[in-house]
């Protein structure tokens, strides 16, 4: 993989700073290096994980019949998915700085 396929391959996981949905999809189509669709396939799933996490909040609440239950199960679920996004915040982070650094 060359610096150009390496920098198009980071920047799909640093996009998560500005279009985390959008920027893989376009590197996926886009770029013909298999390497490269990869890591662009890979950086869409893991900015993807949070809408479905956030999915699962809402079906999960939707689900509950008693409202005592809600309050518990609305704060563990969110505490849950604030955890679930900073380690996926992260990992974009360092799998991106991998790439640029590798050689």
């Amino acid at each position: 993989m060359d610096s150009t396929e390496k920098v198009l391959a980071s920047c799909c996981y640093f996009s998560i700073f500005v279009a985390p949905l959008l920027f893989p999809i376009i590197v996926y189509f886009v770029v013909p290096h298999e390497e490269v669709k990869c890591h662009a396939k890979k950086a869409f799933i893991s900015h993807l994980l949070p809408f479905f996490c956030l999915f699962l909040i809402f079906l999960l609440v939707f689900v509950m019949n008693t409202p005592e239950q809600i309050g518990a199960i609305v704060l563990i679920a969110m505490l849950l998915f604030g955890f679930v996004n900073l380690v996926i915040f992260i990992w974009n982070i360092v799998k991106g700085v991998q790439l640029l650094v590798n050689e």
